[in-house]
């Protein structure tokens, strides 16, 4: 509905997740409060109430387009250039230009499932997977 009335230029993709995001089954803190993750969902130990999201980017990106049916480019740009532009940062982040920060994730291209992850033009974690990136 949002993309169909705003268009991917003025939708932003992001979770509101909490530190266990990405993290398996188990008890974590969340401030002063402890959480159980059970099955990706969080509960607050103490009365049982959802404490939170665990959805990462990398899951929202692939429902979007699996679930969802967005297409990619529609994808790619609320999980980058839109939210770079709205906090003002789209002169450094959100796409691969010359003169921005080499930030990019690597999805299996039929899976959606996360390859690599470089930040600042260096391999976080992936790279091993892909020849050296060099300059003339």
């Amino acid at each position: 509905l949002a993309y169909g009335t705003a268009g991917a230029s003025r939708v932003a993709l992001i979770t509101d997740a909490m530190g266990a995001a990405g993290m398996g089954d188990g008890l974590y803190p969340l401030g002063p409060l402890q959480v159980e993750v059970k099955d990706g969902v969080a509960r607050l130990v103490e009365g049982g109430a959802i404490a939170g999201s665990t959805l990462t980017l990398d899951v929202a990106f692939k429902r979007s387009v699996t679930v969802n049916g967005l297409g990619l480019n529609q994808a790619v740009e609320s999980l980058s250039t839109v939210p770079a532009r709205l906090l003002g940062l789209a002169d450094r982040v959100g796409s691969l230009e010359t003169g921005k920060l080499a930030d990019l994730v690597v999805v299996d291209s039929s899976s959606y499932d996360l390859v690599a992850v470089m930040r600042r033009g260096e391999w976080i974690t992936g790279g091993d997977r892909f020849a050296p990136i060099t300059t003339a």
